[in-house]
């Protein structure tokens, strides 16, 4: 299933359940009024005031997380441009010999980390994109074996290895730093505290509603979107290559430095 469609869908299940335990709440808290209409909302306001302050501090504490990922992801993009970007300016320190076959290694590593990012935009590709890196990591190792071997040929500059080997180094591991960042999210069981905290909210907020005569559905459906919509944002935020929110954008940084090595 799409991503997009697999989120909303979530997203409305969350939305419905919130409205139908709203309902329940009210029903409940309207019963208890018949029975004990003096002591129906005693100490309520102490339990609603705990669970309302922990949803809160939940929903600020997963989307805070969310928006630093993925304000990192966007920086690791930029950041690994500017370090192939020096490695290869680097390359220029290298026997003439050397070069030509050295800058064909870079254009076909940077043709290979555009396509792998392209192709990981579909959860579905997912086994496709993780080859495409694969083949960059191997492409990596030809690259580190012809910069060590160009170093050591007839009348090549001490301090040329010496230049080029850390920029690669460093090229190689925001590769793989960037690879960890996409699967660096909070685990499965804050998501679910989340939603249930959401729907125990709801059955709350609803038997506080109680006391009216009539459903407010301006409130109850107002409270079920807030909250459903806040939820579909953190997860999209946490996976900024699947859904509507998105760092593709970033990803025109790679394009442009490969440009320039034509």
């Amino acid at each position: 299933m799409d991503y997009v469609w697999l989120t909303s869908l979530v997203s409305l299940a969350l939305f419905a359940g919130m409205l139908l335990l709203l309902d329940v709440g009210r029903r409940i808290g309207a019963r208890r009024r018949v029975v004990d209409p003096d002591g129906a909302q005693a100490g309520t306001g102490a339990v609603d005031g705990a669970v309302f302050a922990l949803l809160g501090l939940l929903v600020a504490f997963t989307f805070s997380g969310a928006a630093t990922r993925f304000d990192g992801r966007r920086s690791l993009i930029v950041q690994e441009t500017n370090d192939i970007g020096t490695a290869y300016l680097r390359v220029n320190l290298l026997p003439d010999s050397a070069q030509p076959a050295m800058r064909d290694l870079f254009r076909r590593y940077v043709d290979s980390r555009i396509e792998g990012y392209q192709v990981f935009r579909s959860s579905e590709d997912a086994g496709a994109a993780i080859a495409i890196f694969d083949r960059s990591t191997k492409l990596q190792g030809e690259i580190w074996s012809l910069a060590v071997a160009a170093g050591r040929t007839e009348g090549a500059s001490p301090g040329a290895t010496m230049l080029l080997l850390p920029a690669l180094n460093q090229m190689f591991d925001i590769a793989s730093t960037r690879m960890l960042a996409t699967r660096m999210h909070p685990p499965l069981v804050i998501f679910a505290m989340l939603f249930g905290l959401a729907l125990v909210g709801a059955l709350l907020a609803g038997y506080g509603m109680a006391s009216s005569k009539g459903r407010n559905w301006i409130h109850m459906v107002g409270f079920a979107a807030v909250m459903a919509g806040a939820v579909y944002v953190i997860i999209d935020l946490e996976y900024p290559r699947l859904g509507l929110i998105r760092v593709d954008t970033f990803d025109q940084a790679l394009v442009d430095l490969r440009a320039g090595m034509n």
